[in-house]
């Protein structure tokens, strides 16, 4: 896993032109968790998310990671049509910073009741906090090797869904979910949540990998859901983050 990157009030462990794989807070700084009641589609979310920020008078920068459904897994593509249009919110805001993105991401898709349109569930901002405890949010990631190429040719165990192989992709994506947290400074024994999502049953693999490695500590957010790409099965994120809210429609 590559260094990471100091930006106004949080690092960023750089990854592909749509995501981070992972921010941390700098000292005197803690990131908070917003979820909404319901996804609200992409405009609308960020127009909320634009309004929540600049009513809590932070800067538009102070953005670093959210949390999108999506109504299907896109082909490859279909996701990278996608996720240029998402970036340009970003680029707009002024968060891009030398073509890197320093904006954590997971983007999956319900199995049942999707939204019609790709839309935000949550989003997560840093803010000024002296004496904060260390907050973390890892991108979510799912069985793929990270880099270029089709999703196919990089994928652990394409197109299988055996016990054998969901057990050998939730090994691959817990690690490196692990490599993420080292590079921003974290470990299972910080988390405060941990969200699996997949349509494929865990449980074979849930005492044996994910409770021994110690990523189950406050229990386990199995969202039924798949990945953002078509032929992934399997996606993590975590994060360490002390305060949440909820806000109604």
């Amino acid at each position: 896993m590559s260094g990471t990157i100091d930006r106004a009030g949080y690092r960023f462990i750089p990854g592909p032109f749509q995501y981070s794989a992972g921010v941390a807070a700098l000292p005197g700084y803690a990131i908070e968790r917003v979820r909404f009641a319901n996804p609200i589609p992409l405009v609308e979310g960020f127009r909320r998310i634009e309004t929540f920020l600049r009513a809590a008078g932070l800067p538009l920068t102070a953005f670093c990671a959210c949390e999108l459904r999506s109504p299907a897994p896109f082909t490859d593509t279909g996701f990278i049509a996608f996720n240029r249009d998402y970036v340009g919110t970003l680029e707009r805001w002024g968060i891009l910073s030398d073509d890197r993105n320093p904006v954590a991401r997971s983007n999956v898709c319900p199995e049942i009741d999707p939204p019609a349109t790709p839309s935000v569930h949550a989003f997560c901002y840093v803010t000024a906090k002296a004496g904060a405890a260390h907050s973390f949010v890892v991108a979510g990631s799912g069985e793929a090797q990270e880099g270029p190429g089709s999703y196919r040719d990089k994928t652990v165990r394409y197109g299988e869904t055996s016990p054998d192989a969901m057990l050998e992709k939730g090994r691959f994506v817990l690690g490196a979910m692990e490599q993420r947290m080292a590079a921003l400074g974290g470990r299972w024994g910080l988390t405060t949540a941990v969200q699996v999502y997949t349509v494929h049953d865990l449980y074979p693999f849930l005492a044996s990998e994910i409770v021994a490695r110690g990523a189950a500590r406050h229990g386990l957010t199995w969202q039924f859901c798949r990945p953002p790409v078509i032929g992934l099965e399997y996606e993590m994120d975590c994060r360490a983050v002390a305060l949440e809210r909820v806000l109604e429609d």
